[in-house]
């Protein structure tokens, strides 16, 4: 759930910046799956947003609730309760905050690439390519996010697009158009190898 709570984390802190709230509403310091609500300070309440979660499911875990929480985190003020989030036990009506708080920082993802690791190593080398590439081991997702999460809390701005070099064309997987000429040879050519197998 890592993914999407950062990503919702990040995008509210740029939101509240841009709209001068970064200093009244903070959102949360360290992400550690404890519960937490925006509550207004201050002449100027906190961003209200109402989740739609459209035609995603809403099943116990869900990813659309990891964007839930990386928003409330944010600073939004977004009504909601723990009930769905990983860690509620339906039985108890208990709410564990480490079993979310090891979801969000990729807990299971470490374990996966842990065991894939000892059973088969060129799968691991295959899907997790890019994790090899950037240097991190199974052991250090945990501080990667971490220190993702400081970076964005560090400087919430957006990072400067890329310019892009004079005379720069997209790739296109689209076949070209081709001219009348063209196809007429085309024709002609298919005609050609036609005839000759006669």
């Amino acid at each position: 759930q890592f993914s999407q709570y950062i990503k919702q984390w990040y995008q509210r802190r740029v939101a509240i910046t841009a709209g001068g709230l970064d200093e009244t509403y903070q959102g949360v310091e360290k992400a550690d799956g404890e519960e937490f609500f925006v509550e207004r300070e201050g002449e100027r309440g906190a961003f209200y947003c109402v989740l739609d979660t459209g035609l995603a499911r809403t099943s116990s875990g869900a990813r659309i609730f990891g964007v839930l929480k990386g928003a409330v985190d944010g600073g939004l003020d977004i009504p909601h309760s723990s009930k769905r989030f990983p860690g509620f036990d339906d039985e108890s009506g208990e709410y564990d905050a480490g079993t979310h708080r090891s979801r969000i920082f990729g807990e299971h993802i470490s374990g996966y690439m842990q065991s894939l690791l000892e059973e088969d190593e060129e799968s691991y080398k295959r899907q997790f390519s890019q994790y090899i590439k950037e240097g991190i081991m199974p052991d250090m997702l945990e501080s990667v996010y971490s220190k993702a999460h400081a970076a964005i809390r560090a400087d919430p701005s957006p990072a400067a697009k890329k310019v892009k070099k004079d005379g720069y064309k997209p790739k296109s997987f689209k076949k070209q158009r081709m001219s009348l000429q063209q196809r007429k040879a085309r024709v002609a050519q298919k005609k050609a190898a036609f005839l000759a197998l006669q």
